[in-house]
């Protein structure tokens, strides 16, 4: 029977990969201390979800562990020496990061490093998934001429119908704080591909969403989005016209990547993953679809100020 390991277990990413895997006959570990709760406050606590996974997933262990403790990360690894990892534990606020740079760095940075050590020293063999975010482009996408359409942004030149490419650059541009400490844990571990031979993959996610998030106004959009709906609160709209364009993945498909990635692992592997053209909606095409599925009115604000980084808009191109 093989064994997963999963960071950020309790999150949206990481319970629907202890979901999935659990359902394909795997023995799931997962390690997650619920700092999300410490980020974000109750709406972001996701004990709910650690004590749906261990009522419904009778080979799911539960680890309360901090990425950032590197000695029990190594311990953890040298216990379990699992055949596959999937690390989605991340501080995933660019908004945060910047009221908490140790801590943003500490986790997306550092903890990373942490989990590859542990790989590297006790399963090197083992494929790693590594979920990056595509704010490691920075605010370079902005520079795509764009035109404006009724309801979003769009490219104006046809070279990015189909989204952002891997090799889109990263260098000279404004990532955010979170982004340069996302930036740092995608680096690393392309770097434990090709110099140790680790089989590695890094995704630069769009917008994922699912069932399984505690979002906030910080971090989840489409899942916030409905909460603010259907609870009758007032959504804040930053920038932009409320049309900036986003691409959405669910989380279900995105652990069936990771299926696909495992039985044909390759090093320092990059991709960006996200709903493509097909799933991308604006602020605005959201709160229109998300009043016809609830009957509920939208309320919203404007604030005449975007958030610094911030995409315009980005679609996750997915030739590769």
């Amino acid at each position: 029977m093989k064994t997963l390991l999963v960071t950020g277990s309790n999150g949206l990413i990481g319970s629907e990969m202890v979901k999935h895997f659990h359902g394909l006959g795997w023995t799931v570990h997962g390690m997650d201390n619920n700092m999300r709760a410490d980020f974000f406050g109750s709406q972001g606590d996701t004990r709910w979800n650690q004590d749906r996974l261990a009522r419904e997933c009778n080979r799911f262990t539960h680890h309360e562990l901090d990425m950032r403790s590197r000695q029990e990360v190594l311990d953890l690894f040298r216990e379990l020496r699992p055949q596959a990892a999937i690390h989605a534990a991340a501080q995933p606020s660019h908004d945060l990061a910047a009221q908490r740079p140790f801590d943003d760095f500490d986790v997306n940075a550092s903890g990373t490093l942490n989990l590859l050590e542990g790989m590297r020293q006790y399963c090197p063999e083992a494929p790693l998934l590594h979920f990056s975010t595509n704010k490691v482009y920075g605010d370079a996408p902005n520079r795509i001429p764009l035109k404006e359409l009724a309801s979003r942004w769009d490219y104006a030149d046809p070279a990015y119908t189909d989204g952002i490419e891997e090799h889109f650059p990263i260098d000279q541009s404004k990532h955010s704080l979170f982004g340069a400490s996302k930036v740092a844990g995608d680096i690393i571990v392309q770097e434990y591909g090709r110099y140790f031979g680790l089989p590695t993959c890094c995704l630069r996610g769009g917008c994922l969403t699912g069932p399984s998030h505690s979002a906030v106004e910080l971090h989840g959009f489409l899942s916030y989005l409905v909460r603010v709906n259907v609870t009758g609160g007032c959504y804040n709209v930053y920038g932009h016209k409320a049309k900036q364009v986003r691409d959405n993945i669910h989380s279900f498909d995105v652990a069936q990547f990771a299926e696909r990635f495992f039985a044909a692992p390759r090093c320092a592997e990059v991709y960006n993953i996200g709903g493509g053209r097909g799933n991308s909606c604006s602020i605005l095409e959201a709160f229109e679809r998300v009043e016809e599925l609830t009957g509920r009115p939208m309320k919203w604000e404007y604030v005449n100020k975007p958030r610094d980084g911030d995409h315009i808009c980005y679609i996750s191109n997915l030739n590769r």
